[in-house]
């Protein structure tokens, strides 16, 4: 192999090279530390006050949501008559658990990215209850000013939220929440 052939194979290695880093860099882009705007009908806190049919079932959640801008924090207490965990986390078939993150609206559907929390919204790693990834996804049925039905994709029972409470978005650095 002469000299300007090994010249040109190293050319266009090297080229390949930077078109590859290219696509990947430009694939990746920086998210905002600023938080966006959210659902405007959704800001506040909605509270479901009964399931159809509860006393009936052997277990069930009844769930608390603030949407505050794009983040949502959500309260889900949790009703089992059934014991599947041990004494000291089965507190008499009732607890809570908890969950923070971030969501979006693609057409009818709430998309939710989070985690599992302790009361004090920290991250939860370990403990008696549900831990890592809150990931649900909602169909929205129908939103008035005070009343919103969400369909959970993974569960067949809509869930009917009452709102409790207003809040208005002022957007924040995601370092100030």
């Amino acid at each position: 192999m002469n000299k300007l052939s090994a010249t040109y194979n190293f050319q266009k290695a090297y080229l390949f090279i930077l078109v590859g880093m290219l696509f990947t860099f430009a694939s990746c882009y920086r998210h905002s530390d600023m938080q966006t705007e959210g659902v405007k009908e959704l800001q506040g806190v909605w509270v479901q006050d009964s399931i159809p049919n509860q006393d009936q079932l052997l277990s069930y959640t009844m769930h608390e949501f603030t949407f505050r801008c794009d983040s949502i924090y959500t309260t889900m207490n949790v009703h089992a008559k059934t014991k599947t965990m041990p004494d000291s986390c089965f507190k008499n078939g009732n607890w809570k658990e908890y969950a923070k993150g971030v969501y979006v609206q693609r057409g009818d559907s709430i998309i939710v990215e989070g985690i599992y929390t302790k009361e004090n919204w920290k991250q939860k790693g370990s403990g008696c209850y549900k831990q890592g990834q809150y990931l649900p996804r909602y169909k929205i049925i129908s939103i008035t000013d005070s009343l919103v039905v969400l369909q959970n994709r993974f569960e067949s029972t809509p869930t009917v939220l009452r709102k409790k409470l207003d809040i208005i978005c002022v957007p924040k650095k995601r370092w100030e929440m």
